[in-house]
């Protein structure tokens, strides 16, 4: 990246990158009519390769300019591209830049606000910044009344589950048990699968304690690797 180039550089290319047509398919991909989960949200267009291209160009741009004109933009696409320069910096940061960049993570949180934002940078930043230490954080988010909180906290289990630690995932998932978003379902569902690529019998056991007060889009997910036999038993509880 030249030395002079700054995040009002970074918006401007995305912005001339707009693809108009694909911003109208997109924003109705993520439901932003009306009373929808993405309600209001605006989109330009750039698809994900695009936006992770333009990342990596531009992942040396201070934190603060990243905050606050991308992170903080009202269009997607600009969150989502500065999110995930968050997620590089994080990977290659010392312990503690990396608790700078979980930290304020956390405090734009707001602004992590639909569910490819959260799958594409929770699992690094905040499962990363985690992994070695106390995991509460993840509980109280999953006990916040907002649905991104709530998936960030499933979601950022994936990293526990890649180092073959299960305990959050299960854990996190019966306190999610009750939640009514099938966006929930799907992450929980999602994580319960993970687990199971890993270890079947820690899914199954899983799952003979909770399959039956699991929403079926949760359990669907959960058991989607499991042999077919073995699916259509659950599924049949």
């Amino acid at each position: 990246m030249p030395a002079a180039s700054s995040a009002a550089d970074l918006v401007a290319r995305i912005h001339a990158l707009a693809d108009p047509a694909r911003a109208v398919l997109v924003a109705r991909f993520f439901k932003t009519g009306p009373g929808e989960y993405g309600a209001g949200d605006q989109f330009l267009g750039l698809p994900m390769p695009l936006q992770r291209q333009l990342a990596r160009e531009f992942r040396h741009l201070p934190l603060d300019e990243v905050e606050q004109q991308l992170v903080r933009s009202p269009w997607h696409d600009c969150r989502s591209i500065g999110l995930i320069i968050w997620t590089l910096q994080f990977a290659k940061a010392g312990p503690a830049r990396q608790q700078e960049l979980y930290e304020r993570y956390l405090l734009n949180r707001a602004h992590v606000n639909n569910w490819d934002l959260v799958d594409v940078t929770c699992p690094t930043i905040l499962g990363g910044y985690l992994l070695r230490r106390d995991r509460a954080p993840l509980y109280e988010l999953a006990a916040e009344p907002h649905l991104w909180s709530q998936r960030m906290s499933i979601v950022s289990t994936l990293t526990f589950i890649r180092k073959g630690q299960f305990a959050d995932t299960f854990a996190l998932a019966e306190q999610l048990l009750p939640h009514r978003h099938d966006l929930i379902h799907k992450a929980v569902g999602w994580m319960l699968r993970e687990v199971g690529k890993r270890n079947e019998e820690a899914l199954e056991e899983f799952l003979a304690d909770h399959a039956r007060q699991m929403p079926r889009t949760m359990l669907r997910y959960a058991i989607e690797r499991l042999p077919p036999a073995r699916r259509q038993q659950h599924l049949q509880k």
